[in-house]
């Protein structure tokens, strides 16, 4: 048994890896695609204007066009603007949804936020993790920095349950005193037949800033990214 960390209260609270964030803007492909397509049917749609205006310029007067045929192509006519109008709608729609993200967004700066993670901030040889763990076990626990470097594992025995802190105080399996920075914690679990248990791990920290270029926004919470979705809850 190690001694060097806080006993953990193991947690429980499903959780998931961060999302990774977009090397793109998904907005500008989005608005790109849209530019495209709309000007690819205003396209058709101003050669098939001026075809038909020819068309009703040159028909002989004693075979004049079929009136079914006419009203056909006056269809197409309606059906290729309506297109146009609808993609133009489209785009107010998305571009009205990406405003409220980005005003959801903002308004999380400077709270603090529980997301589903596995990455905390050591603050003054403080760090903390919540855990969910479905049934009794050992717990594996392996902490490490920045560099992927380990510093820090430990073996436990937990509890079931949800939400349970697993505090580390930074000292490192030899003793020394980690700097404060951004830790991961991995955490595996056998029951008492020996069967891999899932644990699940998220982490709190206060929203620092908040990156507006990508789509959905992102949010840097102790040095990492995260959508608004994957917020779990605000608790300040």
């Amino acid at each position: 048994m190690a001694t060097n960390s806080v006993a953990p209260s193991v947690v429980s609270a499903t959780t998931t890896p961060p999302a990774s964030s977009s090397s793109s803007s998904a907005a500008s492909s989005a608005a790109a695609a849209n530019a495209l397509a709309s000007s690819q049917i205003a396209g058709n749609f101003q050669s098939f204007l001026t075809l038909l205006t020819t068309q009703l310029q040159n028909q002989n007067p004693l075979d004049p066009l079929d009136t079914n045929q006419f009203t056909q192509q006056l269809v197409e006519f309606a059906g290729v603007q309506q297109q146009i109008n609808t993609n133009d709608s489209l785009a107010t729609l998305v571009s009205l949804q990406q405003t409220a993200q980005s005003t959801q967004a903002l308004g999380f700066v400077g709270k603090t936020a529980v997301v589903n993670g596995s990455t905390a901030a050591l603050t003054n040889s403080s760090a903390t993790w919540e855990l969910s763990v479905p049934t009794n076990s050992t717990l594996n626990v392996t902490i490490t920095n920045s560099t992927g470097q380990t510093v820090y594992s430990g073996t436990y025995p937990v509890q079931a349950g949800n939400n349970q802190p697993f505090t580390w105080n930074g000292l490192g399996t030899d003793g020394t005193q980690n700097p404060d920075g951004s830790y991961k914690l991995t955490a595996t679990a056998a029951d008492a037949s020996g069967n891999n248990v899932a644990i699940t791990t998220q982490i709190q920290g206060v929203v620092s800033s908040v990156d507006l270029t990508q789509s959905p926004p992102l949010l840097s919470i102790n040095g990492q990214s995260y959508t608004v979705s994957q917020i779990q809850s605000i608790t300040d």
